[in-house]
């Protein structure tokens, strides 16, 4: 989390509505052999966090053991050219939107991991309507089967929120203009957008933009 309480996200709800929208994070564990990371899909309803893990993965005994985790989720990130201030004095920086989570893990019976899997395909099945859903019913039950063998599912009770968003809202709003072109122009309308107007990162119903292939 940034150390500039400017840059923070304090809005609960929020935090909340990046993680849903988004749906995929960074978990972070201690482990025997020392840290470890995984990336993963994760659902999130109230502050219960679900997600599956093969369980080959170096991170999956410690999970089953109830380590602590750190699930971070990213939003709308760019790169910012010193240039494009048009103020003397600048460097390079980053501009970014992140939300860190903080829980221990509890691991899901195999009729809560089957809900989780159905869910997880719900949740984005309906981002792409008009289009028919996928569910299960379209897989051989053996091969279902299977794939539960293969992996865990867990859930993490998050107990602390951390919101992060670096979005030069200490420039004037010119700047900031000046800004959201430049990085507009170079490929990131997303980001362009919240440095235009840094308060849409707590306007939960704010859709995400397409992103367009950078340069």
């Amino acid at each position: 989390m940034h150390p500039n309480r400017k840059f923070h996200i304090e809005d609960r709800e929020a935090m909340a509505a990046l993680v849903r929208r988004t749906g995929f994070a960074t978990l972070v564990v201690q482990t025997d052999e020392g840290l470890r990371a995984v990336h993963l899909p994760v659902l999130l309803q109230g502050d219960r966090l679900r997600f599956h893990v093969a369980r080959g993965n170096r991170v999956h005994a410690a999970l089953l053991a109830g380590a602590e985790a750190i699930v971070v989720v990213n939003g709308a990130d760019t790169y910012v050219s010193p240039d494009w201030y048009g103020q003397p004095g600048r460097v390079p920086t980053w501009n970014y939107v992140a939300v860190e989570m903080n829980g221990r893990a509890a691991p899901l019976g195999r009729e809560a991991l089957i809900r989780l899997m159905d869910d997880l395909s719900a949740e984005h099945e309906e981002k792409l309507a008009p289009k028919t859903p996928w569910t299960r019913a379209k897989v051989d039950p053996a091969l279902f089967e299977g794939l539960l063998k293969a992996i865990t599912g867990f859930e993490i009770e998050v107990a602390e929120w951390r919101g992060t968003a670096k979005l030069d809202q200490d420039k004037p709003d010119e700047v900031r203009a000046r800004l959201a072109d430049a990085i507009a122009a170079a490929g990131w309308p997303e980001a362009a957008e919240l440095v235009r107007s840094p308060a849409n990162v707590t306007a939960v119903s704010t859709p995400v933009l397409p992103r367009v292939p950078r340069p």
